[in-house]
């Protein structure tokens, strides 16, 4: 990588990656910038959410009849990504995320048990 770019990373939360050695490790390199994901979010799911965009956007749509084209489709996705790009918003707290996990496993569990209590009446048992 050319030494006029500029090197973003991507770290999750934990707490070894503030630590002062590392904090004056990227202080005497100012072209590389950190980004921290938010407190209980995953870093993979940024990378889960990428790779979604690729897939959905540009493999899905096409047809690709060698490696080289498929290689080729990527990379003009990548390039195409890369003159606008947007940071992912993460929008919900992990409260949020929380409770809605736990509306999902609430509605599974009345489901479940409403079809066990169908089978049970079925059969007469």
């Amino acid at each position: 990588m050319p030494r006029r770019l500029d090197v973003h990373i991507i770290m999750d939360n934990y707490g070894t990656h503030k630590t002062p050695l590392i904090r004056n490790w990227f202080a005497r390199r100012p072209r590389f910038h950190v980004h921290f994901t938010p407190t209980y979010a995953s870093w993979l799911s940024l990378v889960e959410r990428w790779f979604a965009l690729l897939t959905t956007k540009q493999i899905r749509r096409g047809t690709f009849h060698s490696v080289p084209q498929l290689k080729a489709a990527i990379q003009a996705f990548i390039d195409a990504h890369q003159e606008n790009p947007k940071p992912f918003v993460w929008t919900k707290t992990a409260d949020e995320i929380l409770a809605s996990i736990a509306r999902f496993a609430e509605r599974t569990t009345d489901a479940r048990a409403a079809q066990l209590l169908s089978r049970t009446i079925g059969t007469g048992h």
